[in-house]
């Protein structure tokens, strides 16, 4: 007899599960479009040389140690971070309004969140985004929320934002509910909404009293540029509204592995971020005490010196300007060779992720017949695809589309005869 015997065996994640069947396939001829990091052109994970150099000064200063830091994290880097979401010279930082927490990257300042929006402010209902990053769910259910709903987000048919209803949504949702919103690069559509949908949608917030909780873990790579792709946070800032933003730099700075996150909180009024500091140190002491230094001190020393900084922008420029060149090419190739269907989305998603329109049978396909690895909703990561084996991905989409409509004609075949023959 176990305290152990019995427990469930929980499914796989999907992400790390189809990455893993990638790294264990032996074909000599695969791709892999599932997890979410950058690759170079030839396929290789790219640590950013601006970071690469700010981790040599940081080796060589004999003055850093490896003592504890703040519970709230490393002060500089916290600083950065929520002037970087926020910009420079946004009046909720100069007049004290808006704080920094560091966090275990963008999951760490989901879950920091969700925990003080559920115990100490009392909220229970939460909104994610139909369909949303596969984590979000989790994340809040296991931060206390008990009523974890759905707002419409994507419209299949027509492959872009189904704005309309994401308002209706909204427009039932109770009074202090939780709105997760994707600040940009929406994880997995790769579509975001325009800024006249963006101030419709701060509209409803608004009069709704409903709360906001941005995810913003692409900043930079939607579109080159960080101050554009905080376009919608500083909106909804501008507009009064009162706010969390869980911040991750995994991506824009290539830190996949050292965790650093920062969770930013806005309010109208700075006498309230006393009690919120307080609060928000009982929520990290209880899940990670203290968090690391060293990648907070990276993203601190490029974000604050102007060489590095600029030398940042660039590199995040070069990565989205890859991805862009990525999409067009599969786009093209897709009509070149006259697959079935209409491929403009891809060109007109931005990000590091496209949402093909593929369905889980033609992914299985994909998968089993091509080794072509992606998730299965059809999310592709563009960062995958480079000018070795985009020929062979948009040929075997290409193959797979055409399999599954000669499938459905010969079931709509066996019906119509079958009938005549009965």
């Amino acid at each position: 007899m176990s305290f152990f015997d019995g427990i469930p065996v929980a499914p796989p994640i999907e992400v790390f599960h189809k990455n893993k069947l990638y790294l264990d396939e032996q074909a000599p001829v695969k791709v892999n479009l599932t997890i979410g990091a950058y690759r170079t052109n030839d396929g290789k994970p790219w640590v950013l040389p601006v970071v690469h150099d700010a981790e040599v000064q940081l080796a060589n200063d004999a003055t850093l140690n490896h003592e504890y830091l703040p519970v709230l994290g490393h002060e500089g880097f916290r600083a950065a971070a929520t002037a970087l979401v926020l910009g420079e010279n946004s009046p909720a930082i100069s007049e004290g309004r808006a704080f920094g927490v560091q966090c275990l990257s963008g999951t760490g300042a989901l879950r920091a969140g969700a925990e003080f929006l559920h115990h100490v402010l009392g909220l229970s209902v939460v909104y994610v985004s139909k369909p949303t990053w596969g984590n979000h769910k989790l994340v809040f259910t296991r931060g206390g929320f008990t009523s974890v709903r759905d707002y419409t987000f994507w419209d299949a048919e027509n492959r872009c934002v189904a704005i309309e209803k994401l308002i209706a949504d909204l427009e039932e949702a109770p009074e202090k509910a939780v709105i997760i919103l994707h600040g940009c690069a929406h994880n997995p559509t790769g579509m975001d909404p325009t800024k006249e949908q963006w101030k419709k949608i701060a509209e409803v917030v608004k009069r709704k009293n409903l709360f906001t909780f941005f995810d913003i873990a692409y900043q930079g790579f939607a579109s080159g540029d960080p101050d554009a792709d905080a376009w919608a946070v500083r909106y909804f800032v501008e507009q009064g509204l009162e706010m969390v933003v869980s911040q991750s730099f995994a991506k824009n700075f290539g830190l996949y592995n050292e965790r650093v996150g920062n969770l930013t909180v806005v309010v109208n009024d700075k006498s309230v971020i006393a009690g919120f500091q307080s609060q928000m140190s009982l929520v990290i002491r209880a899940n990670w005490s203290n968090p690391p230094a060293h990648g907070a001190r990276v993203v601190h020393l490029v974000l604050s010196d102007p060489k590095r900084r600029n030398e940042w922008m660039e590199s995040i420029k070069a990565m989205s300007d890859r991805i862009k060149t990525m999409r067009a090419a599969l786009r093209e190739k897709l009509e070149a060779l006259g697959t079935p269907g209409s491929w403009n989305h891809i060109t007109q998603q931005i990000g590091m992720f496209s949402f093909t329109g593929l369905n889980e049978d033609q992914v299985n396909h994909l998968i089993s017949k091509h080794k072509v690895f992606l998730l299965s909703d059809g999310r592709i990561n563009i960062c995958g695809l480079n000018t070795n084996n985009i020929e062979y991905v948009a040929q075997a989409i290409d193959e797979t589309v055409r399999a599954a409509k000669s499938n459905l004609l010969d079931f709509f075949y066996l019906l119509i005869f079958g009938a005549f023959i009965v």
